[in-house]
C-alpha cells in the first residue's frame, strides 16, 4: 500500500493520521516519539492502550522490559525523556480500549467521539494548549458488540478533524499482521493520511529514513560527495544496533563514486561474523556498479535489483 506519509514529529494540531506498522520496533519509535514531543510541547497526551497493557506503556515505550521492583533508574528512552514521571504528573494518560470504547457496555460511534469531545474539553480546561491523543486499534476485531462500526467511527472522527479546528491530533495505530490489505485501505480512506517514524536525516537532497523490517534504512534522493559524509555518519549509527542491515535504495535518483564507496564500505566488517547486509531496490545500472565494486564477494552481502 503507497500513500502520503508525514514524520511523526511533524504532526500539527488538526492532523488524524493512521500508523499502518509491520513491528513493535515500528510502533514503539512511532509513539514514543509521540508522547515525548506532545508533553515537552506542553500537551495533554491520552494514550488508549489494548495489546499494551495500559500498567506497562511507560515502560513499553521507554523499551525497557526490566521493569520489576529492583529496576534501577525509571523508563527513559534513549533521549532521557522518562515516561514515568510524565504520566505521574498527569500530562501522559493511559486509558484501556475497554474503559474508552465500551463504557455502556457496546461500541457506539456516536458515545465514543462525544468521550473523545469531553477529554479535549477537560485537557483545554486545565490549561493545555493542545491534545494528542493515540489509540491502538486491534479491539475493533475482537467482534464485542457494535465493532462491526468502527469504519464508521473512523470516519466520522476524520469528519471531525477537516472540519473543526480542533486544538488536538490523533494517530490511529493498525497492525498490518492483523488486518488485511482490503481492510487497512477503507481505513486509511477514514484518515486523512499515514504517520511515519522521524527521519534520520533530511537535508533536501537526500533523505535517510528508517525501515524495521527488515532494520535499516530506506535511501532517497541523491547520494553524492556533497551528502555522503552526513550519510556515512547516520548509517554507522543504525549498523551498530542492528545484526542484519538492510538499505532500501529504491529512492536514489543518483549516486556517484563517493556514495558507492559509502555503499561497498557499509557491511562494516568489524562489527562481527553476523554482520550482513542487504542492499535491496537499487536501479539496474547501481547493483551492476556495486557488482563491479567487489562488495559481493564479501560474506554476508547481497544485493537485488529494483523490479518494474
Amino acid at each position: 500500500m503507497a500513500g502520503h506519509s508525514k514524520p511523526v514529529g511533524s504532526m500539527e494540531l488538526g492532523d488524524h493520521l493512521c500508523l499502518f506498522f509491520d513491528s513493535e520496533a515500528e510502533r514503539r519509535s512511532v509513539m514514543a516519539a509521540y508522547v515525548r514531543d506532545g508533553v515537552r510541547a506542553g500537551h495533554k497526551v491520552i494514550y488508549i492502550s489494548d495489546a499494551v497493557p495500559g500498567r506497562d506503556v511507560a515502560a513499553w515505550l521507554a523499551n525497557r522490559a526490566d521493569t520489576g521492583p529492583d529496576t534501577v533508574g525509571p523508563p527513559q528512552d534513549d533521549d532521557g525523556f522518562d515516561f514515568a514521571a510524565a504520566l505521574e504528573a498527569g500530562h501522559f494518560v493511559v486509558r484501556t480500549a475497554e474503559e474508552t470504547f465500551l463504557a455502556s457496555g457496546r461500541f457506539d460511534p456516536d458515545e465514543s467521539l462525544e468521550l473523545m469531545a469531553t477529554e479535549i474539553d477537560l485537557a483545554l480546561v486545565q490549561g493545555y494548549p493542545g491534545v494528542r491523543i493515540a489509540g491502538e486499534a486491534r479491539f475493533s476485531l475482537r467482534r464485542w458488540p457494535g465493532t462491526e462500526r468502527h469504519g464508521d467511527f473512523e470516519r466520522m472522527l476524520d469528519q471531525v478533524f477537516m472540519t473543526t479546528d480542533l486544538k488536538a491530533m490523533a494517530i490511529c495505530q493498525f497492525d498490518r499482521r492483523w488486518f488485511d490489505e482490503v481492510r487497512l485501505a477503507e481505513l486509511e480512506a477514514g484518515h486523512m493520511g499515514r504517520v511515519r517514524a522521524d527521519d534520520h536525516y533530511d537535508d533536501g537532497a537526500l533523505r535517510i529514513t528508517p525501515t524495521f523490517a527488515p532494520p535499516g534504512a530506506a535511501l532517497a534522493g541523491v547520494l553524492d560527495a556533497a551528502t555522503s559524509p552526513a550519510a556515512e555518519k547516520v548509517l554507522a549509527s543504525v549498523a551498530s544496533t542492528a545484526g542484519l542491515l538492510c538499505l532500501d535504495l529504491g529512492g536514489l535518483t543518483r549516486c556517484d563514486e563517493a556514495g558507492l564507496r559509502l555503499l561497498a564500505d557499509a557491511d562494516l566488517p568489524g562489527l562481527g561474523a553476523n554482520r550482513g547486509l542487504l542492499l535491496r531496490g537499487a536501479a539496474p545500472e547501481l547493483a551492476g556498479r556495486l557488482r563491479e565494486s567487489g562488495l559481493l564477494a564479501r560474506s554476508g552481502v547481497a544485493v537485488v535489483e529494483r523490479t518494474g
